[in-house]
């Protein structure tokens, strides 16, 4: 089958795109799903390179979610039968024609979306849940500041902030992904690279700040992000789209009687389940009702994988990267 490779770390002119990747064996308790579409997120990046948290052996197929057919079910499989549209976020392995995943790691497909899009539900979509509700705890009225707003986690923070009642702030670096924010209900919109971030939370906010931050970026923007915290603020930790981990200064936490939020959506699955489905089954009624919407812009063919990848690490990706079959 069609697999796109990591043999060795590297950029993704490294990685290779092979026509003979053997077909994966189906366990007792597994769906093999033939992959549709597959969302490329940043935890990708660095696990080419070597860089992420969770490395799998060599070689292996990148693309840390899915959405597809279930092709095959392994004996002791009762959840799916052959044919059922899912989707699935199994860490790696999906950058192929077909994968194999425990069947406690593959969902039902939402209703009325594309596979395109519901290949990028799992991670951005989760996550976001995950953060603005268990973390964030983020109440109706309160000022949601997304960074990065235009990319694949960022989007759906809008849409998820607004359906909680937030008033959200889209922070993103040109003007063209800013429109997109606004089409996504963003309220008011920032080009942190034409205005000084903490001066635009201020004005925005009356001088009060902001009560939670959405931080997927890092950098040199975390900082301001932080300095702009309303008293009893939550500020997320999400991850490091733009390279550096930042090294903050704690006094501002004592400052600002603000609290700095990790937000590690894998380990939450492991460590409480019952509240991660209570989570999808929330996110399943928004999309069923159509109240949020993936937003698709970026889909490349598997032959275009290098080009897919170096969309999001080029920073030009606005919503989810998607790669087809």
């Amino acid at each position: 089958m069609k697999a796109v490779t990591c043999k060795e770390h590297g950029l993704p002119d490294k990685l290779e795109l092979v026509l003979d990747w053997p077909e994966p064996e189906v366990g007792e308790h597994d769906v093999l799903i033939d992959v549709k579409a597959a969302g490329l997120n940043f935890p990708d990046v660095l696990m080419i390179q070597g860089k992420y948290q969770y490395q799998p052996e060599m070689p292996f197929i990148p693309g840390g979610e899915c959405a597809g057919v279930v092709a095959a079910v392994g004996a002791n499989v009762s959840r799916f039968k052959v044919g059922d549209k899912v989707l699935s976020a199994g860490g790696s392995g999906a950058f192929c024609q077909k994968i194999a995943v425990s069947e406690l790691s593959a969902f039902p497909m939402p209703d009325g979306l594309s596979f395109e899009q519901a290949a990028g539900v799992s991670i951005t979509y989760f996550t976001s849940y995950y953060a603005l509700k268990q973390r964030a705890n983020i109440q109706p009225g309160e000022t949601l500041l997304v960074l990065g707003a235009a990319g694949g986690v960022g989007t759906s923070a809008i849409e998820l902030g607004k359906q909680m009642g937030a008033k959200v702030i889209a922070a993103a670096s040109t003007d063209e992904k800013l429109k997109l924010c606004k089409k996504l209900g963003a309220d008011e919109i920032i080009n942190y690279t034409e205005v000084n971030l903490k001066d635009a939370i201020k004005e925005l906010t009356g001088g009060k700040g902001v009560d939670v931050v959405y931080d997927p970026v890092g950098g040199d923007y975390a900082e301001p992000a932080l300095r702009g915290m309303a008293w009893n603020g939550r500020y997320l930790v999400i991850g490091f789209a733009s390279g550096p981990i930042p090294k903050i200064a704690l006094n501002l936490a004592l400052l600002k009687g603000c609290s700095i939020v990790g937000v590690f959506w894998g380990r939450f699955t492991g460590e409480e389940p019952e509240v991660n489905l209570k989570n999808i089954e929330a996110l399943w009624a928004l999309f069923a009702s159509g109240k949020i919407s993936p937003e698709v812009t970026d889909s490349f063919p598997i032959e275009q994988y290098e080009e897919a990848f170096n969309c999001m690490i080029e920073r030009r990706a606005r919503g989810k990267v998607i790669i087809t079959m």
